[in-house]
């Protein structure tokens, strides 16, 4: 015997099983898809979105021992001073001040987790958006924001000026959670979970068919080789009498 015997997957008879099985790998992504809707309508809370638009007006400015001199040509340079003034919109002593104002029981932590700032494109605007259950508590926080932000900038940049683009109104409607979305991902996880069970039966069935059953399969796959010895099946012995015959509850066995 050269080596153990190659096991060889027909990745075409894959296919053509998988294939067989369309109906199952369908009824499964429906099945998920439905109950991950369903769990999404019936157990997520509904979110939504409030949003304050703010811009950096700064024609000179310090930090530190550092002067700065924003013109229309050097926008890189207030670009900069905008991640400057959402680093201190989002730390500790700026969210403890937006709680207390607000009235709200948020820690500095849980309140910056609702927040979503997003900056304009080559402008020196930014986005502060706050994400609640309540649409009301939405847009109080992030009206509340836009009142003590620039405070707190100024306490910290010299020369700084943060103007209001736009106040937040309350959200109308939801913004999550996304109903389509949360369906589309439990229709995929269900063919997937469909096509993985298919297939592991699959390569069982073909492991098992390319092991070795008998002595006469032995003797084809290695015709040079003898066979000195064979174990017989007790199990199957058709002998009546013997140990291993009571031993299986053979019942005439045990009368002998």
């Amino acid at each position: 015997m050269n080596g153990q015997a190659e096991f060889e997957i027909d990745i075409f008879k894959l296919i053509r099983t998988l294939w067989s099985k369309i109906l199952i790998i369908i009824l499964a992504a429906v099945l998920v898809g439905t109950a991950a809707f369903g769990y999404t309508y019936m157990f997520m809370a509904p979110t939504y979105e409030a949003t304050v638009s703010l811009y950096v007006n700064n024609s000179s400015i310090n930090i530190g021992s550092i002067r700065y001199s924003v013109t229309a040509s050097e926008l890189s340079t207030s670009s900069a001073l905008v991640n400057t003034y959402i680093y201190i919109l989002r730390s500790r002593t700026t969210l403890e001040d937006v709680a207390a104002k607000a009235g709200v029981s948020y820690g500095p932590g849980a309140l910056r987790s609702m927040l979503s700032i997003s900056t304009i494109e080559n402008t020196s605007a930014f986005n502060v958006t706050v994400t609640s259950h309540s649409p009301t508590e939405a847009e109080l926080i992030a009206n509340t924001i836009a009142s003590v932000l620039p405070e707190r900038i100024a306490e910290i940049v010299d020369g700084s000026s943060v103007r209001i683009v736009d106040y937040a109104i309350v959200p109308s409607s939801r913004s999550g959670p996304d109903f389509i979305t949360n369906m589309l991902i439990g229709f995929a996880a269900g063919a997937v979970l469909a096509i993985a069970l298919i297939a592991l039966k699959f390569f069982i069935d073909e492991q098992n068919d390319a092991m070795i059953h008998s002595a006469d399969e032995l003797r084809a796959m290695y015709p040079d080789i003898s066979v000195l010895a064979l174990i017989p099946d007790m199990r199957l012995s058709e002998k009546k009498g013997y140990y291993y015959s009571s031993y299986y509850g053979d019942k005439k066995g045990k009368e002998a």
